[in-house]
């Protein structure tokens, strides 16, 4: 049992799942009500530093989501039409974001990971880089990535 303010080193699963992809780090979180499209998965938030970029396929990394708990229903949307990330490492629980991908679970037999990493792990993870994520939450670093640590296993 963690004690208040000791931090994990270990990854939190809020959603189970084995993905992978390039990483796109987002400089601040994201709404994904309003400020994605969840036809093509473009980040259509004009004030978002990373505004014009595609979730699509990629392993996204973000301090937080933010608001709306319409934010399920559009995950849920991206998640149907094959437009949304390959899986979401976060710095802080999400419950709406976890929402969408258990719901996309039981009605399209689809989901995401949703994963909880600790500030070094997060801040490791470099915008480019292929990694891999396990069940358990740890991350692999794919060969080939731009950040080839010879320990290229994080977490679980």
């Amino acid at each position: 049992m963690r004690g208040c303010g000791q931090v994990s080193e270990q990854p939190v699963v809020l959603v189970a799942g084995s993905a992978s992809g390039e990483v796109l780090c987002l400089d601040e979180s994201l709404s994904f009500w309003g400020g994605v499209d969840p036809r093509t998965g473009e980040i259509v938030d004009h004030h978002h530093p990373q505004h014009g970029c595609t979730v699509s396929g990629r392993v996204i990394a973000m301090p937080s989501g933010r608001g709306s708990s319409s934010s399920s229903s559009v995950l849920l949307e991206a998640i149907r039409s094959g437009s949304a990330p390959e899986a979401i490492l976060v710095l802080e629980p999400d419950e709406i974001l976890s929402l969408g991908s258990i719901v996309a679970g039981e009605l399209y037999g689809r989901s995401l990971p949703v994963v909880v990493l600790d500030e070094a792990t997060y801040s490791s993870l470099v915008t480019g880089e292929t990694v891999a994520v396990g069940e358990d939450g740890s991350l692999h670093r794919q060969s080939g990535s731009v950040d080839d640590d010879p320990d290229n296993t994080t977490g679980g």
